[in-house]
C-alpha cells in the first residue's frame, strides 16, 4: 500500500491510543510520519521504531500543542527533517473533569488551550505550504460529547464542539486549494482514559451506545486513513461519528 508514498503526516498526541493507531495506518499507506508527544517519550520512540518497519521515515517530537512557540518550532523542524507536512491529524487532547460550579479557571483554560488552541496553532502552522502545493488533509479528532454534551465535562465539551465549527469554516476557506478539513468524533473507545473507568461507570455508558460495546482504536484509525486518502478527495467540512450509534 503506497497511496501516500512521498507524503508527510504529523500526528499530534501519537505516542499511544488513537494517535498511535492513526500513525500506523498512515505509515502502512506509505506516508512518512512525525509522532508528536507531550510526556510519553518511551511510547513515542517505540511507535517510531514500529513505523520504520513499514519502510517509511519517522521521528518523534516533544511539544505542547497549546504553546504557540513550541508548535511553530515543531512544524519547522519536522519540515526540515521529513519534508513539508501534507497531512495533519489534530489528535492531542486532555480532560480535566468537574462540575462547572466547582471548576477552576485553570481546569477550563488547560483543556481549551490544549484541545482547541492546539488545533488552531497546528492547523495554521501547516496551512501555508498546503495552500502553496494545492494539496492537503487536516483531520481533527473531536468527540461524541461535542455533539451531545456530558455531565462534568463543560470544558471538554466546549473545546470539542468548537472544533466542529472550526472545521466548517476552515473547510470553506481552503476548499479551492484542494485541501480537505474534516473531523472524526469518536465515541467511547478502549484507551487509557476509558479503561480506568469503574465497572459501574462503564455499565452506565453502555446504556448510551446502541451497539452495546466500546470501540477499538483501529475503528478511528481506519476512518482517519480513509480521509487522508485520494478516495476521500471530495469529502470536506464533515463531522463523521464513529461511536457505535451513540450520537443518534
Amino acid at each position: 500500500m503506497s497511496e501516500l508514498k512521498g507524503k508527510t503526516a504529523l500526528v499530534t498526541g501519537a505516542a499511544k491510543g488513537i494517535g498511535r493507531a492513526a500513525a500506523i495506518k498512515l505509515a502502512e499507506m506509505g506516508a512518512n510520519v512525525a509522532i508528536n508527544y507531550y510526556s510519553s517519550q518511551k511510547e513515542a520512540n517505540n511507535t517510531v521504531n514500529h513505523l520504520k518497519d513499514f519502510g517509511v521515515e519517522s521521528i518523534s517530537y516533544q511539544a505542547d500543542v497549546g504553546d504557540l512557540g513550541q508548535v511553530t518550532k515543531m512544524v519547522e523542524d519536522v519540515t526540515e527533517q521529513l519534508g513539508q507536512i501534507d497531512i495533519l491529524v489534530n489528535n492531542a487532547g486532555i480532560i480535566d473533569d468537574g462540575l462547572l460550579l466547582r471548576m477552576s479557571d485553570e481546569a477550563w483554560s488547560r483543556v481549551i488551550n490544549t484541545n482547541l488552541n492546539g488545533t488552531f496553532y497546528c492547523s495554521r502552522a501547516v496551512l501555508r505550504t498546503m495552500v502553496r502545493s494545492r494539496w492537503g488533509r487536516i483531520i481533527n479528532i473531536g468527540s461524541v460529547v461535542g455533539l451531545r454534551g456530558n455531565i462534568g465535562q463543560t470544558n471538554y465539551t466546549a473545546s470539542k464542539a468548537a472544533i466542529n465549527g472550526f472545521t466548517f469554516a476552515l473547510a470553506k476557506e481552503v476548499a479551492t486549494r484542494n485541501i480537505t478539513v474534516n473531523t472524526v468524533t469518536p465515541g467511547y473507545i478502549h484507551t487509557d482514559t476509558v479503561d480506568v473507568l469503574s465497572d459501574k461507570q462503564k455499565d452506565t455508558i453502555m446504556t448510551w451506545i446502541p451497539m452495546a460495546h466500546f470501540g477499538e482504536v483501529d475503528d478511528i484509525a481506519h476512518m482517519i486513513a480513509y480521509l487522508a486518502s485520494e478516495k476521500a478527495k471530495y469529502i470536506t467540512g464533515q463531522i463523521i461519528s464513529v461511536d457505535g450509534g451513540m450520537a443518534i
